[in-house]
């Protein structure tokens, strides 16, 4: 029976209310298909007249909304029945669950003006409701379908309005602006504001805040007058001053949404910006009057300075700081006082506006640099870190001055990890002004070095950053830095001593840029550089050295060349892939051969360019795939007996399985597919699962398993085509295209028959051309802690645990925090998995992921040191991907036979290097 049928026989079979409600709910979860949608709402209307239970015609009112919605419905034919029963409604609360329906048809008809005419005078009539969730309902409607310029009957009167006059919708509005109750003056204001800024409720002036910086954004260069004088001034910056006045609100929600729709008014006059950093009011408030203007005044007045009192020609006028002309008072230091607020998250929100404006004006970037400064030494570790980053933004635009720069390196002493990162960060992007600033830095961070001896590889990057941004700074300290002497031999230090190495990174960096400064490096200097320049390449940059033809020989190519040979490097990577679409005319050796080494080429290429590594991997892999299949569909294998092939068969077997796990890591260990790649890799699993069928057909006695393998892998070719309709015409002469020719015929055939269909056309199938999207990046991990270096071994006693601290970075991860697993390795096979907290994960930046963790070990007791291996995986979910490629139709919440047929496929991948960590678990002392 139709959808509407079904629903009259059960609101029939209904004998009180409850029952009524109960059908309405079940109704509600399934979805209904656009050409039903009239029908039924008859028959809701027909019950909700009978009805005399308001929670059923509640019910009734709400799904009439959500049937509007339908995708491919028009309700313009029920426009006229919702509203002869708003006529007739006695409850409130049905009241206002019509009214939310008739704004959703009004949405759904933004073209028909004629019902929004209706729905305008029906939210007029039903404004003086008692009721606040009416009169909410319908100032939503009036301000989601009243039109600005037409003007309204005198039908549709407010209250106030006066009769026989025509009223526009703002006016009757703005008539609920003083309305008793807050819900609907919040309402009112959203339906329009800069009165309510001074409302009582809090919610009010929140709203009144809104709805400033939304006029505001829209006309910005509109010249509005200022009450009690005759100036005007843009609406930008008048609506930049009364926010500012609200950054000293009494609510402290209103003081934090205040300071960040500060930070988006980005088109503010300078002088009005500069404002919000000073407390005191400045002369600008008010019109200064010419000097002209001034003497015509005085002469008027008959009063001309005698000169014999001092200044008696000073203007006379004070400046009363309650009629302030051009902006009002409390937008004067707006933002020094959110950045002294009580509440932290009122200081968070002044420093991210303090940003984005300073982002945009470099000189208000120089003014706030000593508010943020200062910033550094907040109580609370959020806004101290939050500064940090900040400043780091907007550090193109400074440079420090000593005494700020003391205030900032202070921070180095914090016990916090994250603040010292983030600090070692920011000095990298960080300009100085003189080389004592340098030297301050340097030891400040040879100090942390000392303290916190984690810290390395970051300190050590830092001055990196710090040596090639001021070469000519370092120049005049470098013999004071490596103790060198112009006659006297000095010892040579000590290449262990990671303080040592921080100067010298410090020093061979700026030498990059300086060619006088290699003059004064001593000899083991130059032995150093040589060996730093092999052990710690990415901190230590190619120098061209004098008379040193060897360590010449070291560099690198030059990166002058580097961007061309990147498209170069692109057209030879496609032109690859173009090649291998001849391999269908080639002989099976020949075939392979050409696979393999275009497999090499690939591969080498990406060693080469590194930007092009995660595309230069994923066509290998996808490469490697097609030579497995080709391997195992070789002609020996199907011509002979199967007793007679066994080994073959292992191998095809593995092939399969490996080609499997290799799709899994193309779809889910790169970012930046496309639909088309994705529907490439599917294709490729299809093919291996349909070896998998034949094999075990070959292999494996009986007929159930296989009649069952055969109908999984039919929903399998059906949840193909389901999920890439739009692709199949790309797919053109491949596997699942000759498939699908044949679907009428597989589908009723016996399952060795379709087995038998399956083998011809898997080795008729061509080689599917593999198209590459803008901008392939592979899931990358690196292990920096533990370094896998330590012949020491972790003792602990057997039975209890030891921690060890992991530090990572992750490069082109999607959700680290769900995805990202730490697996440990111990020596007897034993394997455990860790799942990392959400709180272990840090975003130093776009991509990039920070982890830092403790994994616990725990073991029996050993007779001698063993190693353990500690690897990072990445864990995936076929679900995940089946059920972003078949998006939920309809309005219902529940997913009933949407689910995908192929079972669920969960794994992990390792995606990092493994690392080897001595440990010792003792037997316990008795």
């Amino acid at each position: 029976p139709s959808k509407s049928a079904a629903l009259h026989v059960d609101l029939c079979k209904a004998t009180n209310s409850t029952d009524a409600l109960q059908y309405l709910l079940q109704f509600a979860r399934k979805p209904v298909e656009a050409e039903s949608v009239e029908g039924v709402v008859r028959i809701l209307l027909e019950h909700y007249y009978k009805e005399t239970d308001t929670s059923v015609r509640l019910k009734i009112a709400s799904l009439l909304g959500l049937l509007s919605k339908t995708q491919g419905f028009r309700p313009d034919c029920i426009v006229d029945d919702i509203i002869n029963t708003l006529c007739n409604e006695k409850s409130h609360q049905v009241l206002a669950q019509l009214l939310d329906t008739l704004l959703v048809v009004g949405t759904e008809l933004p073209d028909s003006p004629a019902v929004r005419q209706r729905l305008v005078q029906v939210s007029c009539k039903h404004l003086s409701d008692t009721y606040f969730g009416v009169r909410n309902k319908c100032l939503q409607l009036l301000g989601c379908v009243g039109t600005v310029d037409a003007p309204l009957s005198k039908d549709g009167d407010g209250p106030g309005s006066s009769p026989g006059g025509c009223r526009d919708v703002q006016s009757i509005i703005s008539d609920y602006f003083g309305d008793q109750d807050p819900r609907v003056r919040t309402a009112a204001l959203k339906a329009m504001a800069c009165r309510l800024l001074s409302d009582d409720y809090e919610q009010v002036r929140s709203a009144a805040v809104q709805m400033v910086w939304v006029l505001s954004q829209l006309y910005p260069e509109s010249i509005v007058p200022i009450p009690s004088s005759n100036e005007e001034i843009r609406l930008v910056d008048d609506a930049f001053g009364k926010i500012s006045h609200m950054v000293s609100d009494g609510s402290w929600m209103v003081r934090v949404q205040a300071a960040k729709t500060l930070g988006s008014m980005l088109q503010v006059s300078p002088h009005f910006l500069e404002q919000t950093l000073d407390k005191k009011l400045m002369s600008d408030l008010r019109r200064k009057r010419t000097a002209h203007e001034r003497a015509k005044e005085l002469f008027a007045s008959g009063e001309f300075s005698s000169g014999r009192k001092w200044a008696d020609d000073a203007p006379k006028e004070k400046l009363d700081t309650n009629t302030v002309n051009l902006i009002a008072s409390g937008a004067c230091g707006a933002f020094v006082h959110g950045l002294e607020d009580e509440m932290f998250e009122v200081r968070i929100a002044a420093v991210e506006a303090l940003c984005q404006l300073a982002r945009s004006s470099p000189t208000f970037a120089e003014k706030c640099l000593d508010f943020l400064v200062d910033m550094f030494n907040d109580e609370i570790e959020e806004v101290r870190l939050q500064s940090i980053h900040v400043l780091r933004q907007i550090s193109t635009h400074i440079t420090l001055r000593e005494d700020q720069l003391d205030t900032v390196l202070a921070v180095l002493e914090d016990s916090s990890r994250d603040i010292r990162e983030a600090l070692h960060e920011l000095l990298c992007y960080t300009n100085v002004s003189t080389k004592e600033c340098i030297q301050l830095a340097l030891l400040e961070l040879l100090k942390n070095l000392n303290k916190y001896p984690t810290d390395r590889n970051s300190v050590w990057k830092c001055l990196k950053f710090l040596g090639s941004r001021h070469p000519t700074l370092v120049l005049p300290l470098v013999p004071e830095l490596l103790s060198t002497h112009p006659y006297f031999d000095t010892p040579e230090p000590d290449m262990d001593d990671p303080a040592y190495i921080a100067v010298l990174v410090l020093v061979f960096n700026a030498a990059k840029s300086c060619p006088t400064m290699p003059a004064l490096f001593s000899d083991h200097t130059f032995r150093h550089y040589a060996y730093l320049r092999d052990s710690l390449s990415h901190l230590v940059p190619p120098l061209r050295l004098p008379g040193r033809k060897q360590v010449l020989g070291l560099d690198p190519v030059d990166s002058g060349s580097a961007s061309g040979s990147v498209e170069s490097a692109q057209l030879f990577l496609q032109q690859s892939l173009n090649r291998i679409s001849t391999i269908q005319n080639l002989e099976a050796p020949g075939a392979q051969d050409l696979l393999n080494f275009t497999i090499r080429d690939v591969q080498r290429l990406g060693h080469l360019q590194t930007q092009l590594s995660g595309a230069a991997d994923f066509c290998a892999t996808y490469l490697r795939c097609q030579l497995l299949l080709m391997k195992a569909l070789q002609e020996k294998l199907w011509n002979m007996a199967v007793p007679l092939c066994l080994k073959q068969n292992v191998t095809a077997t593995a092939a399969a399985r490996q080609i499997l796990e290799e799709t899994y890591k193309l779809e889910f260990l790169y970012g930046g597919l496309e639909n088309r790649q994705i529907a490439t890799i599917h294709h490729v699993r299809l093919q291996a699962k349909a070896l998998q069928l034949i094999l075990s057909a070959r292999t494996r006695q009986g007929l159930d398993p296989l009649i069952s393998s055969c109908e999984k892998f039919l929903q399998e070719i059906e949840a193909f085509q389901r999920s890439f309709l739009t692709e199949l015409p790309h797919l053109h002469d491949s596997f699942v295209d000759k498939l699908l020719e044949l679907k009428p015929r597989i589908s009723a055939c016996s399952s060795v028959e379709l087995v038998k269909i399956l083998q011809t056309t898997l080795r008729q199938s061509g080689l599917l051309q593999l198209r590459l999207p803008e901008q392939i990046h592979r899931a990358t991990a690196t292990i920096i802690e533990p370094t896998g270096e330590s012949d020491n071994p972790l003792r602990f006693t057997s039975g209890l645990v030891v921690a060890l601290d992991i530090d990572a970075t992750l490069e082109h991860v999607q959700d680290p925090q769900n995805t990202v697993k730490v697996q440990v390795l111990y020596p007897d096979g034993q394997s455990h998995v860790i799942h990392p907290k959400p709180g272990d994960f840090r975003k130093p930046g776009a991509d990039r992921h920070r982890l830092i963790t403790q994994v616990y070990l725990s073991h029996t007791a050993w007779t001698e040191p063993s190693q353990i291996e500690v690897r990072l995986l990445l864990s995936y979910s076929s679900a995940s991907s089946s059920l972003s490629s078949s998006k939920h139709l309809g309005w219902s919440d529940s997913s009933d036979g949407l689910q995908s047929p192929e079972a669920v496929v969960e794994g992990t991948i390792p995606f990092s290097k493994p690392v080897k960590v001595f440990i010792m678990p003792k037997p316990a002392r008795r």
